[in-house]
């Protein structure tokens, strides 16, 4: 255990606590709202490379015309396309949205299997998808989805030093106690919308600074 991986519990504890001032990230957001896994998991589609602001917006218009895999299935592409060409690569999302929803029905009985791997054959699905989709759709333990987010963080706060998110994915299942797995994701992508930012991080401001890597070797002088 090194001098920064002992202080997780306190890290953790403190991002929980300032969680109550940021909102909450949009997957997130539906599945608590709607809890049902297909939108959980058209939610996660296009909020790729998106702004949860414009993800929002574009997920309630298009549930408001097509909630369910079947109904999905049954809406031309370019209904879709329009419907959400405000997120980017629409055209792509567009496409495996339906495509997914047509598998759904063809092959799953309509329902979003609560498997993993199954999950996994999806086409446009990978591993941060498929993990929140068990995660925050099913409820489901035992998973840690790494987005920017996830990745950046801890790697900052020197737990892990990877390059990849999958291994970050791998290095924090290893050091992170399994409580802490369920809620890593959402409370990782509000502290890193909010405080920890990908260019100009607030440091000023961040309550975890005494206990990260990052801010002593970038801001505290040299002994």
């Amino acid at each position: 255990m090194s001098v920064y991986t002992r202080n997780i519990s306190e890290v953790m504890r403190i991002i929980k606590k300032e969680a109550h001032r940021f909102k909450q990230p949009i997957v997130t957001e539906v599945a608590e709202r709607d809890e049902d896994p297909f939108l959980v998991l058209v939610s996660c589609i296009l909020s790729l490379r998106t702004r949860d602001a414009v993800t929002d917006i574009v997920s309630r218009k298009l549930f408001s015309i097509a909630n369910t895999p079947k109904k999905m299935s049954q809406l031309p592409l370019k209904k879709i396309e329009n419907v959400v060409k405000s997120v980017n690569y629409y055209k792509t999302k567009a496409r495996r949205i339906k495509e997914i929803s047509f598998k759904l029905i063809k092959e799953y009985n309509g329902k979003v299997p609560d498997n993993f791997d199954e999950l996994m054959k999806f086409k446009g699905v990978g591993r941060k998808t498929a993990n929140i989709v068990m995660c925050y759709g099913f409820n489901k333990s035992g998973y840690i989805a790494v987005d920017t987010h996830v990745h950046r963080i801890p790697n900052r706060l020197g737990w892990i030093k990877t390059k990849t998110p999958e291994k970050t994915e791998e290095e924090l299942k290893k050091i992170l106690p399994k409580k802490y797995w369920h809620d890593f994701n959402d409370l990782f992508v509000q502290f890193g919308q909010n405080i920890c930012l990908p260019r100009n991080p607030r440091c000023n401001v961040c309550p975890v600074s005494r206990y990260c890597k990052y801010y002593k070797e970038m801001y505290l002088p040299k002994l």
